[in-house]
């Protein structure tokens, strides 16, 4: 019984299974697995552009932010005024200044 099963299947792999085919199956599973361009490789590769990609996005959000507030003091002395005593806490000669945290 074990013999003419292994013998059904030994035609059948001969019959089915030729050197072309596998050839072709592993090139494909060499592309797809063991390649500098690996399916494994593309994907790592895909989420560091994701997160670089994010970085440059929020970069470029600050960098805005300090684009606006550069001009705003620039162009208002009183806003220049109003960041220098609250962020350094400078004063004005003959003045108390008093921080509450």
């Amino acid at each position: 019984m074990i013999k003419e099963f292994l013998s059904g299947a030994w035609r059948w792999t001969r019959r089915y299974i030729t050197l072309p085919l596998l050839i072709a199956v592993a090139y494909i599973v060499f592309v797809l697995f063991f390649n500098e361009n690996s399916y494994f490789k593309s994907m790592e590769y895909q989420q560091e552009i994701d997160r670089l990609e994010a970085e440059i996005k929020e970069n470029n959000d600050t960098m805005v932010y300090y684009h606006r507030l550069n001009t705003s003091l620039s162009s208002s002395p009183e806003e220049l005024e109003r960041i220098v005593r609250e962020q350094y806490h400078m004063q004005r000669p003959n003045e108390d200044v008093y921080v509450i945290e």
